[in-house]
């Protein structure tokens, strides 16, 4: 069993996302130190099952739901390869468990699993512990460097929009190059809010679904190194009590052959 590292998304980068919202003018990050509240621990929530793409035939009479799932996601791959989102069919599918957690900032855990070009997909179901939260939900985290400004990018699931986030020395939200990148849900303090998620990056490009349609396309930074860790995270607009609670089921990755 592997397990998720959380990695130390700690207030100075949550502050800027909040800073980001109000301002165009960017401000550079404090040299991130974790802090005590900010102690980051290991989850057993992350076993990763790989499979080859397609799934090559078994020699035991298969299990009928898995069979059928796998042969789902390979569809979704010749789908995305037609429209232009994937440079090719040919990959391995990475299977994860379920995955619930809470924040009250900017959390985020590794899946121990680095590309530059794959696509992530999952079932995501969050709540607020606060009616006027300011943005939350579930998201993905591409491009994680080990490096002193953590670059990273981050995609999250809002009651209201897709929150695209190219962070590091500078907090810097992404704006859809196409599309119109918007949701409307319910307010998650109300009632759970469930959507199926899919992000897809190939080259400097990055396109995300929402229940199977396109919602934006983005422009990556030529500048920054794409290949990295990804894994996933959690966004509270509130610290009120448990801020967003999260969970991600159907959690899937597919990286094409190197």
């Amino acid at each position: 069993m592997q397990r998720q590292a959380q990695i130390p998304m700690v207030s100075s980068v949550f502050s800027l996302i909040l800073v980001s919202l109000a301002c165009a003018t960017l401000q550079p990050t404090p040299t991130i130190t974790p802090e005590p509240t900010a102690t980051f621990t290991a989850s057993p929530t992350a076993t990763q099952t790989r499979r080859p793409s397609p799934t090559p035939r078994p020699t035991r009479t298969p299990n009928l739901a898995a069979t059928q799932q796998a042969e789902g996601l390979q569809a979704d791959v010749q789908a995305y390869h037609a429209k232009g989102y994937l440079t090719t069919t040919a990959g391995e599918f990475i299977d994860y468990d379920d995955f619930d957690e809470e924040c009250d900032s900017y959390c985020g855990w590794l899946l121990n699993d680095r590309a530059s070009d794959f696509f992530m997909t999952a079932h995501f179901k969050w709540s607020s512990a606060y009616r006027s939260a300011g943005l939350s939900g579930c998201g993905f985290l591409f491009g994680i460097q080990d490096n002193a400004n953590q670059d990273h990018y981050a995609v999250f699931l809002d009651r209201s929009k897709v929150y695209f986030l190219q962070a590091g020395y500078y907090a810097e939200p992404l704006g859809p190059t196409r599309g119109s990148g918007r949701v409307d849900f319910a307010n998650p303090a109300d009632d759970p809010v469930e959507a199926d998620f899919t992000l897809i990056v190939k080259d400097a490009y990055a396109y995300v679904l929402v229940d199977d349609k396109l919602t934006g396309e983005y422009t990556l930074s030529q500048s920054r190194v794409l290949r990295g860790e990804f894994g996933l995270a959690v966004l509270s607009g509130t610290k009120r009590d448990y801020g967003t609670r999260c969970e991600m089921t159907n959690l899937h990755a597919w990286i094409p052959e190197e």
